[in-house]
C-alpha cells in the first residue's frame, strides 16, 4: 500500500496582519527587536524566546536546533548550553552562526547572523544559580549530544546526581556555560499579501548600522 501523502501544495495562508516600512525602523536594531519581542510575549506566542541556532562544524556540515534566549543587550544575544554538545563543538571550530526567531502567529520572523563568544564564568554561574534545581541536576546528568544506552540509563544517572547533591547547592558544571552572539546583520521580516513580504535588514558598519530593503 502506498503511503498517504498529504496535500501540502494546497496549504497556504495569506499574510495580512500588517506591514513593515522604513519609517518603522529605529536607529538601533536592538530597540526594534525589543519592541517586537514584547509584542510576541503579549500576544501569547508559545516561548517567544525560542530561537533556532544554526552552526557549521569543522567539516562544513550544517546543523540547527532550538535554544532559548536568556538575555540580550547592545553586546548581543545570550543562550546557555553544554560546551561539549554538538553545537558547542561546532562553535569552537567556527564561531559564526545564525539565529532565527519564528513568531509565526504574528506572521513575523527575525533572522540574526553573527559570531558567538563564550560569556564570562561569573555570568554562567549567576544564571545557573537561577535555574530550577531539576534543570541544574539535568545539566550534570546529560552528556549532551552523545549516545546513551537507554532512557533508564539516563534516569539512573540523574538519580545519582540528585542523591549526590542532596542538601547542597549545585554548582554549574565546568563544561556548561553561555554564549553571546554578536550580531553583524539583523533582518526583520513581516509577511504580506501575495508573498510580497517586507524584509528590512540592518548591517553593522563599524559602530553604526546601515539599513536596506531586500526583495521577498
Amino acid at each position: 500500500m502506498d503511503p498517504v501523502t498529504p496535500d501540502l501544495a494546497s496549504l497556504r495562508e495569506e499574510y495580512e496582519l500588517g506591514g513593515l516600512d522604513e519609517s518603522d525602523l529605529t536607529p538601533d536594531p536592538l530597540e526594534l527587536f525589543s519592541t517586537w519581542f514584547e509584542i510576541a510575549r503579549a500576544a501569547g506566542i508559545t516561548e517567544p524566546n525560542a530561537m533556532v541556532l544554526s552552526t557549521v562544524d569543522a567539516g562544513g556540515a550544517p546543523s540547527s536546533r532550538t535554544v532559548l534566549l536568556k538575555g540580550f543587550d547592545a553586546r548581543g544575544f545570550v543562550f546557555f548550553t553544554n560546551h561539549e554538545s554538538r553545537k558547542g563543538v561546532a562553535l569552537a571550530a567556527d564561531p559564526r552562526c545564525s539565529l532565527l526567531f519564528g513568531w509565526y502567529g504574528l506572521q513575523r520572523q527575525v533572522r540574526i547572523e553573527g559570531t558567538a563568544d563564550v560569556v564570562r564564568r561569573s555570568e554562567t554561574d549567576a544564571y545557573f544559580a537561577s535555574r530550577p534545581r531539576d534543570s541544574q541536576i539535568g545539566a550534570w546528568a546529560s552528556a549532551q549530544s552523545r549516545e546513551v544506552a537507554s532512557r533508564e540509563t539516563l534516569e539512573a544517572t540523574y538519580d545519582e546526581i540528585r542523591a549526590y547533591y542532596l542538601g547542597q547547592d549545585i554548582p554549574a558544571p565546568p563544561y556548561w556555560g553561555g554564549y553571546r552572539v554578536r550580531p553583524s546583520t539583523i533582518e526583520f521580516w513581516q509577511g504580506r499579501r501575495g508573498r510580497m513580504h517586507d524584509r528590512l535588514v540592518y548591517r553593522r558598519t563599524g559602530e553604526t548600522w546601515s539599513t536596506h530593503r531586500l526583495a521577498p
